[in-house]
């Protein structure tokens, strides 16, 4: 999908400020090689970078990346995709990832890469949105399509701890720790925030949709969270998070 990175910054910068804490799992030293996948505007990657690490950061969008070069030009980004990502001559001794998996339908092919990445004994640390996240939205905009004749197709990839964990000691990592827990999440528009929260991130929903019919979806989408999603002049949404810390296997006995 097409992103906006200055309206990414702008009004939903919390996604990469909340992934400040997760580089305390990552734990990042000195003079080690790390790759950020799915970077974004890259504020999180220029921290890693802070550290002493070697750090190149990949993303998808080439607004993003552009707008990460701008501000942080000491800093290595590349347009990559995460499925299809090739460091023929490279392998990281650790793979970061914050708020990016669940954008991702072809896991398999993202943890393939992942693990061909890595070093034996490489730390792997993500989080992304796991089973329920925002299910309060998501099902508000499929009753409102609904009304008007259109359906609702799911996207996102939201997975349970056991469905994830499965998958990674599948594709050759062990799970070292797991946090899987709810995060209310205020929203920056007191009007319409999740008007907002929905045209960065979900206008992908309504790509059948006629122009002249999208925000009335989406108005009333939010309407009818206001009893639940709306407190003290803030709008909020349910996240829910899956966070993980895992290496690569090693194979030598």
């Amino acid at each position: 999908m097409a992103w906006n990175a200055e309206l990414y910054k702008d009004k939903h910068a919390f996604v990469f400020a909340y992934g400040n804490s997760l580089i305390e799992w990552l734990q990042p030293v000195a003079g080690e090689n790390i790759l950020d996948l799915g970077c974004g505007t890259g504020e999180l990657t220029a921290q890693l970078a802070e550290t002493g690490a070697k750090v190149t950061g990949i993303d998808s969008s080439a607004s993003m990346i552009g707008n990460a070069q701008a501000n942080f030009p000491g800093v290595n980004f590349l347009v990559a995709d995460a499925t299809s990502f090739s460091f023929p001559d490279e392998q990281f001794d650790a793979v970061f990832s914050n708020a990016t998996l669940h954008w991702i339908r072809q896991q398999e092919k993202a943890l393939d890469r992942i693990h061909r990445h890595l070093k034996p004994g490489g730390r792997f640390v993500l989080e992304m949105g796991g089973k329920g996240n925002v299910d309060d939205i998501t099902g508000a905009l499929e009753k409102a399509m609904q009304t008007r004749g259109y359906t609702y197709k799911p996207f996102w990839y939201f997975p349970s701890v056991g469905e994830y964990t499965s998958l990674l000691e599948e594709y050759g990592f062990r799970v070292n720790q797991v946090h899987y827990f709810d995060r209310d999440t205020e929203l920056a528009d007191p009007e319409n925030g999740i008007v907002e929260w929905l045209q960065m991130f979900g206008a992908h929903f309504l790509d059948q949709v006629p122009e002249q019919d999208r925000l009335p979806i989406l108005q009333e989408a939010q309407e009818s969270l206001r009893t639940t999603n709306f407190r003290d002049g803030k709008w909020y949404t349910k996240y829910v998070r899956l966070r993980i810390k895992a290496e690569k296997i090693k194979t030598d006995l």
